[in-house]
């Protein structure tokens, strides 16, 4: 009965922070389908680049994905305020990638291939930055949760973090069509296989 009232009591503390988390998730989610909605709206304000969509796509399942993980949290058994914060510093981030990729105006740029490129050192290490965070929160989240993640799950996130690094150094579009392709396809994959359910 004590161990009962207790998961209510932690329950009832994430859903506290759960809510501040959904607030910055939802202006990211608003960020980045009201500039999909921009772009439908006016096609020929800036020219449109592939890359930038991609980006704008893996972002959006990030979003969504994080929101439907962050479930785990859960099960966090002692809230500090540490934890608090950083659970909202991690989810500010994909609010932060969101502005990144939709800025108020393109004032200056000829377009989105010339803006993103132009950015790029800035988008790719908050990404890295994020992919980092991820860690910590799955640390957070126990170690049996590590592990069920397999050694992938580290190779992943070192091997993204170095295409970071390679996509801020150069403004190559063939690489970054590449990298962008290769980042959704395989988030979609890894989403699938480890975080179908909430089991």
């Amino acid at each position: 009965m004590v161990q009962n009232a207790a998961l209510a009591g932690n329950v009832d503390l994430y859903l506290h922070v759960r809510v501040l988390v959904s607030i910055i998730l939802g202006l990211s989610v608003t960020r980045l389908v009201g500039g999909v909605a921009a772009l439908i709206q006016h096609p020929d304000r800036y020219p449109i680049w592939s890359v930038h969509l991609g980006w704008v796509a893996w972002a959006l399942l990030n979003v969504v994905t994080f929101w439907w993980w962050e479930y785990r949290l859960s099960f966090v058994q002692h809230w500090t305020f540490g934890l608090y914060s950083f659970v909202c510093v991690y989810a500010s981030m994909y609010y932060f990638l969101s502005v990144l990729l939709f800025p108020q105006d393109l004032e200056g740029y000829q377009g989105y291939q010339d803006y993103f490129l132009s950015r790029r050192r800035w988008f790719f290490g908050f990404v890295a930055f994020t992919e980092a965070l991820d860690v910590v929160d799955t640390l957070i989240k126990g170690q049996d949760h590590l592990r069920s993640l397999g050694p992938e799950y580290l190779l992943r996130i070192g091997a993204f973090i170095l295409m970071c690094i390679a996509a801020a150094i150069t403004p190559n579009p063939r690489f970054h069509k590449l990298i962008v392709f290769a980042g959704v396809v395989y988030e979609m994959s890894f989403f699938g296989r480890y975080y179908g359910t909430l089991d």
